[in-house]
């Protein structure tokens, strides 16, 4: 079973918490520019609305959170480990949206006017990782492997990025990527 009652419910609190601490850093519901379902990466909408090319790599995070945990915690219930990825994701969301992260990528990457995450886009990001999860746990690694092929490749066609590129470049910038990611 995905959920028990007292996981679903414990997963409700966290994606409320999330939602509440985020705008108590700052964070703004969503777009100053307007509501929208998608916003393609360098447009001043990104990581502001529901999905974004980004929303792909929330995806994996789900994926690889799902791998993870059956490794390293396999006697924890499913419905538990679920619990716990969200928990991992919502960590990054909140650490994400923090000054010291949100300097890093405009630093480092070629997000120079990176804002930080609207809570509508974090939520959806959070979201999304869930839904990546539940994905691994329904498929076997072989579909979690090609997902994961596809979507790093469908990413790095329609933003030039990545969560490959946006690790490597978080840790270890690369000017020549950098250079190449920049929009056209």
């Amino acid at each position: 079973m995905l959920f028990t009652r007292r996981s679903a419910a414990v997963a409700a609190a966290m994606f409320v918490l999330c939602g509440i601490t985020l705008r108590l850093m700052g964070r703004v519901g969503w777009c100053k520019y307007g509501f929208a379902i998608y916003s393609p990466a360098w447009s001043h909408c990104t990581s502001q609305n529901i999905l974004d090319p980004y929303t792909l790599s929330h995806v994996l995070h789900g994926v690889i959170f799902f791998w993870g945990l059956a490794l390293l915690a396999p006697q924890i219930a499913l419905a538990w480990r679920l619990v716990i990825a969200l928990s991992l994701e919502i960590g990054w969301e909140i650490l994400e949206n923090t000054p010291l992260v949100i300097d890093r990528y405009r630093q480092a990457t070629a997000s120079l006017d990176y804002a930080g995450d609207s809570v509508l886009n974090s939520l959806s990001d959070v979201t999304a990782a869930m839904l990546g999860f539940i994905f691994a746990s329904k498929f076997g690694w072989k579909s979690a492997l090609a997902v994961f092929v596809v979507f790093e490749l469908w990413a790095l066609a329609i933003a030039r990025d990545n969560l490959t590129l946006n690790v490597l470049m978080l840790f270890w910038p690369i000017d020549a990527i950098k250079e190449w990611q920049m929009p056209s």
